[in-house]
């Protein structure tokens, strides 16, 4: 069995037995972000990789559209930092359940989303922060634990909410390593600030696909 898969099993096996797992709505976004240092968003890469697992019975969308989701999500949450030091986020999504309509609780399972990420810090010319990918598996925000949202959202809204939702952990796994992003106490203030308002997200040049 697949991790991907062994995940959904376990996910199906919680809901069944307690009504349990269902992420919680991501609803930070309208305040100043928690402090990291002197982060300031540089590159912000997203790819589908080219062995990536989609369970059969998963709903399916382009990887472009996998790509612009993240890379929006990811663009929503951090491009609000407001540091004088540039940081690279690096994202390869490696599988993705997105939950079919279905009878509820038997056969519209959870919707997953796996993902690796990297991250950089733009003066070490290349080198990740991490000798390995941090590795995340999320599940889509909110909903009925009993009724899978395939009974509710579109594809692209699921995937939506698994790229919010991994933004977030993603935010998480940062504000628990804070040295990484420097002393904020040296910015200078004319110049930097606490938070901003989103910025326009920049086009990717590379493609969709990893590989």
């Amino acid at each position: 069995m697949t991790r991907l898969k062994s995940i959904a099993a376990r996910a199906t096996a919680l809901v069944l037995s307690a009504g349990l797992l269902s992420a919680c709505a991501v609803t930070d976004l309208g305040d100043t972000p928690e402090p990291l240092g002197r982060f300031l968003l540089g590159h912000n890469v997203a790819v589908v990789s080219k062995d990536v697992e989609i369970l059969q019975i998963s709903r399916k969308i382009e990887n472009d559209v996998w790509v612009d989701l993240v890379r929006d999500e990811m663009n929503t949450r951090f491009s609000r930092y407001d540091g004088d030091e540039y940081y690279h986020i690096s994202t390869a999504i490696l599988g993705y359940i997105l939950a079919p309509p279905g009878i509820p609780v038997v056969a519209a399972p959870k919707s997953i989303l796996m993902a690796d990420v990297y991250l950089f810090r733009d003066s070490d010319g290349g080198k990740p922060l991490t000798d390995e990918p941090k590795r995340f598996t999320v599940f889509e925000e909110g909903g009925d634990a009993l009724i899978g949202s395939g009974l509710t959202r579109t594809a692209e809204e699921q995937a939506r909410s698994l790229a919010r939702s991994l933004a977030k952990q993603v935010q998480n796994w940062m504000l628990e390593n804070k040295e990484w992003f420097g002393d904020a106490s040296l910015m200078d203030p004319a110049t930097t600030s606490p938070g901003r308002p989103v910025q326009p997200l920049e086009p990717q040049s590379r493609p969709a696909t990893e590989g």
